[in-house]
């Protein structure tokens, strides 16, 4: 994959069970993608299917159980030059804009810390970029002087952004980024994030349950389900989708069309209530199409459809 920038091999994540039950919940499964230069991957699945763990496990937040991941060709999980170097090269954005600001730094520290820090640059010429990083997302310069009580939250974000963008990392992980805000907001946000990858080159990892969202911004899509990822398609084929869970997601989802927007709202739904199965499909008990092989083995990514890069994790698609 001469193309790929970031490349996860393997990786798996599982923690205790919080119940009085001893045991350990897979919260990662042998997931295993890569990104390309200058592309958006998009990963959609319900809340708890593992999709911010797998953020986590990527910025080494959570440290793996197993698995290998490559950023530029170099192996960086188990190297000795962790924290800093990894942090100037992967940048995240979270859901929530109002978590990553001390209230009583003024936004402009909070740019400029980030510019001295990564950027070695002296006080002076970090204020100065930070004027440039303001119109860069489309904020004015005066909001450097406010707090972030003062701000709105698609402000915040925009900081954020300008923040993550800063340091020239080769990849940016938003985390749900936009789910907080309003409609509209989140509209000029998406935009804002799309010509900001085209102008900068910029490489995205999108974590997204908003279907519209994710395919609004994403090159290619991949859909996890407990864990583990069940299909990967192009964004444009999405439709296309023939795992049973991601059938299921498109079935169950409302349109609200009018003639400036589309929108699309996955359907909350309740992993717990479907449990972690020791053994084979972890879908299976949901699947209107389960077969008594999906109660012995664990289905493998294979190609789906005649499109190119079209996989399912599915054996009505193998057999």
């Amino acid at each position: 994959m001469s193309d790929a920038l970031l490349e996860v091999s393997h990786l798996s994540k599982s923690f205790e069970s919080g119940s009085h039950e001893k045991g350990m919940i897979p919260a990662v499964r042998d997931v295993s993608f890569h990104i390309n230069r200058g592309e958006c991957l998009g990963i959609v699945g319900e809340s708890g299917c593992g999709k911010s763990t797998l953020a986590r496990l990527i910025t080494l937040l959570t440290p793996a159980d197993s698995g290998k991941i490559r950023l530029n060709g170099s192996e960086y999980m188990h190297s000795k030059d962790k924290g800093r170097g990894i942090y100037r090269q992967i940048q995240m954005v979270f859901q929530d804009p109002f978590s990553v600001f001390s209230p009583r730094m003024q936004i402009g520290t909070f740019l400029e810390d980030g510019l001295v820090y990564y950027q070695l640059m002296t006080r002076r010429k970090a204020a100065e970029e930070a004027v440039k990083l303001m119109r860069m997302v489309e904020l004015p310069e005066e909001l450097l002087n406010r707090f972030p009580h003062q701000l709105s939250g698609g402000q915040l974000q925009r900081v954020v952004i300008a923040r993550a963008i800063s340091i020239h990392p080769s990849l940016i992980i938003l985390d749900e980024a936009t789910s907080a805000l309003d409609v509209s907001v989140q509209k000029q946000i998406l935009e804002l994030l799309v010509r900001l990858k085209k102008e900068q080159k910029l490489t995205y990892l999108f974590i997204g349950h908003d279907l519209a969202v994710v395919r609004s911004i994403s090159d290619r899509i991949q859909i996890m389900y407990a864990g583990s990822v069940v299909e990967e398609l192009r964004s444009e084929n999405l439709k296309q989708a023939v795992h049973p869970y991601s059938r299921e997601l498109l079935d169950s989802i409302f349109s609200v069309r009018d003639r400036h927007t589309e929108r699309i709202q996955v359907k909350t739904l309740s992993l717990a209530d479907a449990g972690y199965e020791a053994c084979g499909c972890q879908y299976r008990r949901r699947c209107p199409c389960a077969m008594p092989v999906c109660a012995e083995k664990v289905p493998e990514l294979t190609k789906a459809g005649q499109e190119p890069g079209h996989t399912a994790a599915c054996f009505l698609v193998s057999r």
